[in-house]
């Protein structure tokens, strides 16, 4: 089949998640035989602050780590008819203008013989719901979002059975532990500082613990304003800047463990839905410790795929343990690496988008690639 994907950037990952699991379903796809063809617009504010920050060499490791794919790139007066005339499968994602999605909505009304997606992986529907209800989705088939408390705001507005449950996951042909184990030192995390919806979350829970049980913490991320880099230097964290993501691999190599701190959107409006650097730690054979949040869906075995640190001086608790005993972690690590191998991999989640595919008529399932 033929699929074109409408993303802000596959090409940047700069604050833009969707970009990590977009790049392994993708990939997936082409590796099972399938066409894939790519659009994000001219100007996408993530492309354009990478390449202010790092220039052409921050693409580097996307290029050299994703071969297979590539992107066009696009202005309004794209024509759509023609870029969609040869379409099995289009999906859009909600980052695009609604004046994109309607007009895609429109090709599909006036004859598009593709099933059209609408995917969804943030949490405006419940933050900011007026954005969502922007968007002129009647002529699409049905949506993809990315936890079951976000298909349920779906439900609620009138998809039914239309919405779907589509987890991110890990690319494991990228992710995986490394081939030859080093020394490892010292804690990390790999996140973007935001809007400070999570300052308080991340002293007590990442910056005051790591400092009290005297683990030498790494950080990388983009967003992080001065009061922020003050905070960190405050607390003796080491703060490296933007990081690939196609890079985040080597970096979770050389150290101990992580920690999962999601946003507070995620712990108290959309629970369930986890950050997806989660799968990609596990994906990693790295132990991760999270804060509080409730994992509703029983996507991992909590207590057993990672820790769960209630407060602050459980997650010191959990920290020196994991330091100190070497079983703890080869536990961790392998009962992690097995949920994600099992049941939360990009090749698993195109495994279902097929299936989803296969009800609307578009194809039918394949088996799952190596």
């Amino acid at each position: 089949m033929k699929f074109v994907y409408f993303t802000h950037s596959l090409a940047s990952c700069w604050n833009h998640g969707n970009a990590h699991f977009l790049r392994g379903v993708l990939r997936d796809l082409v590796h099972r035989g399938h066409e894939v063809r790519a659009y994000e617009p001219k100007g996408a504010w993530s492309l354009e602050s990478l390449l202010k920050d790092h220039g052409e060499a921050g693409l580097d490791a996307y290029r050299s780590l994703y071969p297979e794919l590539s992107s066009t790139v696009f202005d309004p007066d794209l024509n759509l008819e023609e870029a969609l005339s040869d379409a099995d499968v289009v999906i859009v994602h909600e980052w695009n203008d609604p004046w994109l999605v309607a007009a895609i909505g429109k090709v599909r009304r006036h004859g598009g013989r593709f099933t059209l997606l609408f995917h969804d992986t943030h949490h405006r529907a419940v933050s900011d719901p007026e954005a969502i209800c922007q968007f002129d989705l009647d002529d699409y088939d049905g949506v993809l979002a990315f936890g079951e408390t976000l298909a349920e705001v779906y439900r609620r507005w009138g998809w039914g059975e239309r919405v779907y449950v589509w987890h991110e996951a890990a690319d494991t042909r990228l992710f995986h532990p490394p081939a030859v184990e080093a020394e490892r030192k010292g804690l990390v995390w790999i996140g973007n500082w935001g809007d400070d919806e999570r300052s308080a979350e991340l002293e007590g829970f990442l910056f005051r613990p790591a400092r009290t049980v005297g683990l030498p913490l790494e950080i990388y991320g983009v967003r992080y304003p001065e009061h922020a880099l003050e905070t960190l230097a405050r607390y003796g964290v080491t703060y490296r800047g933007w990081l690939p993501n196609a890079r985040a691999p080597e970096v979770f190599a050389r150290h101990l463990a992580t920690v999962h701190v999601p946003r507070r959107f995620y712990v108290d409006l959309l629970p369930g839905i986890p950050t997806i650097r989660v799968f990609e730690a596990l994906a990693c054979g790295i132990p991760l410790i999270s804060a509080p949040w409730s994992d509703s869906e029983g996507l991992f075995d909590s207590g057993a795929d990672y820790l769960v640190a209630r407060d602050e001086t459980e997650m010191e608790h959990h920290l020196k343990a994991v330091c100190n005993d070497a079983d703890l972690r080869r536990s961790l690590v392998d009962n992690g690496l097995n949920a994600i191998r099992n049941r939360h991999s990009c090749a698993h989640r195109v495994d279902q988008l097929l299936g989803i595919l296969a009800t609307h008529g578009a194809g039918a399932p394949m088996e799952m690639s190596a």
